[in-house]
């Protein structure tokens, strides 16, 4: 017998997707178009968030497990520099989302991480 493909991973994975869309379409309010430019187009904000969604799940764990001396001796801090150094490479990939500098990514990474905590704890109260 065949296994069948779990729908619970990709609607997590949608949710990922969509959250990170979201937070990179408040960040780059928040933070004003000198820092973060898209050219005010909703494509590069939602293909810039299944690229961010896509790092987050494949290469952000390999990041973290690498990285995990660090992250012990700053209480966890360094993950803010992790969540920077990941949207810094998504501007990296993907050319019309443009961001300035390593320390607005470390900022739209806190305003990232922000949004998917209040998304994802609104979504498990259901």
């Amino acid at each position: 017998m065949a296994e069948r493909y779990s729908p619970g991973l990709l609607y997590r994975f949608l949710v990922r997707w969509l959250v990170c869309s979201l937070g990179l379409w408040i960040a780059a309010g928040l933070l004003g178009g000198d820092r973060i430019t898209y050219d005010d187009r909703v494509g590069v904000i939602i293909i810039g968030g299944l690229i961010l969604a896509v790092i987050n799940a494949i290469i952000k764990p390999i990041v973290v497990i690498l990285s995990l001396p660090a992250i012990l001796f700053t209480l966890g801090l360094f993950m803010i520099v992790i969540n920077g150094l990941m949207v810094m490479l998504v501007s990296a990939i993907y050319g019309p989302l443009e961001v300035s500098s390593i320390w607005s990514a470390m900022l739209a990474g806190v305003i990232i991480g922000l949004v998917n905590y209040l998304v994802t704890a609104i979504l498990e109260d259901r």
